[in-house]
Order: C-alpha cells, then sequence, then structure tokens
C-alpha cells in the first residue's frame, strides 16, 4: 500500500501521465512514417520514451544506431524515467552508451535545450507534457516548487502543458504533436490566455479528440493536437477537422475565432450571451445550513441534505424556520443537477425538487459543492406553472446544444460505461440560460411561448427567443 501511495504522490507531485505506446502507433505514427529522415524527433517530457522510440521500428536494423544519434533526442525531469527510456532504447539495438547521449535528464521547462535549433534538420516535437493546474500547485507543499515556473513572462498561464506549449513557440518550432487536455480547445478562463498568444502564431491542423480512457491512473479528457507554424503571426479564424472517438467515432469541423478567444463549441455561449431577456431573472443558488440559523422559527420543512448521501439515496431531515424562509423554500421548486447520471432521464437540467426527491428543499448542511443537487431561488417570484415552463424550456434549449454540439460546451465529468459521455455544467451556464427565459406581459407571446415549449418546437423556439430578446444581441454581457 506505501508504495501505490507514494506512486500516486510522484505522479501528482510531476503531473506524470505516460503516454502508452498503443497511442502513438493508432494517432500519431500514420501522419508521421513518410518523413521520418526529414526531422529530428525532440520530446522533452519523454517519460519512457514511448512517443518517439517506436519510429526506429521503422528503420532498418543495420541502421538504427545511425538514426538514433542524428534524429532522436529526449529529455526528462526524472531520472528514474531517463533509466527506463534508456532501456527501451536499448531493447531496440541502441548501445547503452550511445543512448545515455540523446536521452538526458533535464528540466526543459526552466532549462530549453536550444542546442537542438543549431542542427542540421528541423525539430519535430512530439509530447504528452505533464498536466499540473496551478490551482492544484498552489496548494499542495510538494508541487510549490513548480510556482517559480509562472513568474515573469509566464505570468497568467494556467497549467505546466501550457508553459511546454509557450516555450515551443518562443523557440520557433515549427512542428509539434501534443496530448494535452481537451480544455486547452474547450476550456474557459483555464485556457483563454495560451488559445489567445499560441494561435496566434501556429495552425491546428488536425485534432483526435479521445473521450475514453487512455492513461492508466486518470480520466483526463486528452486531445492529440497537430500544430504547424503560421508563416506569418495573425489573429485568424482557423479551421480543422477533428475526430472525436468515444464509444464511436465522429468527425467534424471545428471552427475557432478570435474573438471567442478560439474556444471550440461555441455556439451555446454565443446564444446564452447575446439573447440575454431585457428583464432577465435573478439566480441564487443554495440553502445553507447558515440561512436556516439566521431564520430560526416554527414552520417545518421536510428537506434532503445534500451533504448526506449514503450511496443510494440523500437523508431527509426537517428543519424549522420562519414564515419568511419557509414561503421562499417552498415558493422555488425546481432544482439544477449539474451532473450528468449516465441515464437519459438523469442528465443534467432543471428539475422539480417535489417530483425527485419527495421534499420541498434542499439543504446544504456543510461545504457547497457545484456537483451536488442545488435548490434554485428566483427573483422575481415566479408561479409553479411559470417555473415549470422555465424547467421545460431550459432542458429543450439545453439538449438542443448538446445535440448540436454533441456536449463539448460542457466538461467531460468522469469516464463511465454508461451510454452517453457523461457532463458538467457549470453554474455560470446554468443562470445564463435561464436569463435568457423572457418575461412577457403580452399574453398571446405567452401562450405561443407555451404551445412552442409543449410542442417541442426548438427551431422555432430558439427563433422566437432571438427575436424577443434581439435588442441585446449586440451586448457584450
Amino acid at each position: 500500500m506505501l508504495i501505490a501511495d507514494n506512486s500516486i504522490k510522484k505522479r501528482r507531485t510531476y503531473g506524470e501521465h505516460l503516454t502508452p505506446v498503443e497511442v502513438f502507433r493508432e494517432f500519431i505514427l500514420p501522419e508521421i512514417k513518410d518523413k521520418i529522415y526529414d526531422y529530428i524527433w525532440v520530446d522533452l517530457f519523454a517519460g519512457e520514451g514511448n512517443l518517439i522510440l517506436p519510429i526506429l521500428e521503422l528503420v532498418p536494423e543495420r541502421d538504427r544506431i545511425t538514426f538514433f544519434e542524428r534524429h532522436i533526442f529526449l529529455f526528462d525531469i526524472q531520472r528514474e524515467l531517463i533509466d527506463k527510456a534508456i532501456k527501451n532504447a536499448e531493447n531496440y539495438g541502441i548501445p547503452k552508451e550511445v543512448a545515455e547521449k540523446n536521452i538526458v535528464q533535464r528540466d526543459t521547462i526552466k532549462n530549453y535545450p536550444r542546442f537542438l535549433l543549431n542542427l542540421r534538420l528541423p525539430v519535430y516535437h512530439i509530447t504528452n507534457p505533464p498536466y499540473l493546474y496551478i490551482g492544484y500547485i498552489v496548494k499542495h507543499k510538494e508541487t510549490q516548487k513548480y510556482l517559480e515556473y509562472f513568474r515573469g513572462k509566464n505570468a497568467g498561464f494556467q497549467d505546466l502543458y501550457q508553459l511546454g506549449l509557450i516555450n515551443d513557440l518562443r523557440h520557433e518550432i515549427q512542428k509539434m504533436i501534443y496530448i494535452i487536455p481537451s480544455n486547452f480547445l474547450f476550456g474557459f478562463s483555464v485556457s483563454n490566455k495560451i488559445r489567445d498568444e499560441f494561435l496566434k502564431f501556429y495552425l491546428i491542423k488536425k485534432a483526435i479528440i479521445l473521450e475514453r480512457e487512455i492513461f492508466e491512473h486518470t480520466g483526463t479528457n486528452v486531445v492529440i493536437c497537430f500544430f504547424e507554424r503560421k508563416e506569418i503571426p495573425k489573429n485568424e479564424v482557423i479551421s480543422f477537422e477533428g475526430t472525436k472517438i468515444n464509444k464511436e467515432v465522429q468527425k467534424r469541423k471545428y471552427i475557432l475565432n478570435p474573438r471567442n478567444h478560439y474556444r471550440a463549441g461555441n455556439e451555446f455561449e454565443e446564444f446564452i450571451n447575446n439573447y440575454r431577456s431585457t428583464k432577465p431573472l435573478r439566480i441564487k443558488y443554495y440553502l445553507t445550513i447558515d440561512d436556516v440559523e439566521k431564520n430560526k422559527g416554527d414552520y417545518e420543512i421536510e428537506v434532503i441534505d445534500a451533504n448526506a448521501f449514503n450511496g443510494k439515496e440523500y437523508k431527509k431531515l426537517k428543519i424549522y424556520v420562519n414564515k419568511n424562509l419557509y414561503k421562499e423554500i417552498k415558493s422555488n421548486i425546481l432544482f439544477v443537477r449539474t451532473v450528468d447520471t449516465g441515464r437519459m432521464s438523469g442528465r443534467a437540467g432543471l428539475y422539480k425538487i417535489r417530483d425527485v426527491f419527495g421534499v420541498d428543499g434542499i439543504l446544504v448542511s456543510k461545504a457547497k459543492y457545484r456537483t451536488h443537487p442545488i435548490q434554485v431561488f428566483i427573483e422575481p417570484l415566479l408561479a409553479n406553472e411559470e417555473q415549470t415552463l422555465l424547467m421545460n424550456y431550459f432542458n429543450i434549449v439545453l439538449e438542443h446544444f448538446r445535440e448540436r454540439t454533441d456536449s463539448e460546451f460542457m466538461t467531460t465529468y468522469k469516464y463511465s460505461n454508461s451510454e452517453y459521455t457523461r457532463k458538467y455544467l457549470g453554474l455560470t451556464q446554468v443562470k445564463k440560460l435561464i436569463q435568457t427565459f423572457p418575461l412577457l406581459n403580452s399574453n398571446d407571446e405567452y401562450l405561443y411561448l407555451k404551445t412552442l415549449i409543449k410542442n417541442r418546437n426548438t427551431a422555432e423556439l430558439i427563433s422566437f427567443i432571438k427575436k424577443k430578446n434581439r435588442q441585446v444581441g449586440l451586448e457584450v454581457w
């Protein structure tokens, strides 16, 4: 157990996720097999060498030593992994003394091997860099040593993998293949800076988005990006073919616009940002234990405790509050499920508390978690019929954009054997979608909206919302 614990700690300390050789053979080798003599093949975060050394399989055994000396250079910060990479090179027929010259222990984020740029052939960098988010680095003593990496010219970047990308940009590497978290393409603030700076200089020629487990010890969703440096740096729309692999293989064209920080799957965000209601509903999340303590009284309400789940159901309990809080809890009948359950009937969306849990409220007795069921409090107060209409509207529009974008505006939650890839919907996204719901003064318009929702006429519903809210369509929220 101690060995396992130490292994986990080391992986977290280094952001290490070793790449299986099969990933290289299936997705990368077909792209480079006809070019192996044209480049120096480099991995600055090489691990055991699985993204470069298999190239030797294409080289006749009698030529492998010479090829290795001229074409392969591997680096890693960990001595143990360098030793494994040297051993793997020996398995391909490379003598240890030769392998040790080109497989070197080095912190390439701090100390980039610039000598590579002066060799006779251009560098082609293929790598699976460390993934370590700065929020994690700050909170853990064993990783705080990396904070120095994020100072000076690197201030504002959010992850070690982003520093790998920006280092290659600064050293004008022409071609790279990176296996990186898919938040590079789909993330919001965590990725805006790296996309804005990096994609001014590089095109994405193609991408393979893997929504299936490829690493032994992490469920991180990754994308294999094939980068090529532009002749002239400029902010421009980038389009490329992407292949998404989960339970099936899907191909689609992605368009990244610098206006939206080059973020992929942006149709949903454009809708919720550009078509906010002229009188948007005000939203508050969570019924907390502090709310109850500050509003004690004699009115009894049954709630579930979001912090007390036994694996099958949430604990039910009775709380006693004053009249005002009693009315507020009873009058707000909806909760948001931010995480897909894996069943089609349990996807992220708005639901009625009474229908799902058989109570009137959802109490947070301890810490707030975004993945718990969360009671939604709405102002101005809506009648139950209007809240039901809002719930149905919300879920119809959400499912429309999930189908249209294959849920790419949401965060992949966890690998599982469910019938679809489970996703997480952010609370800011929930709020913004609710705020596209129009408060209508015209009875005719209200009846028309009800009819569109009842008939699930999604195209007309979206069109109606855009027309109704178009006066704020050009505003930035």
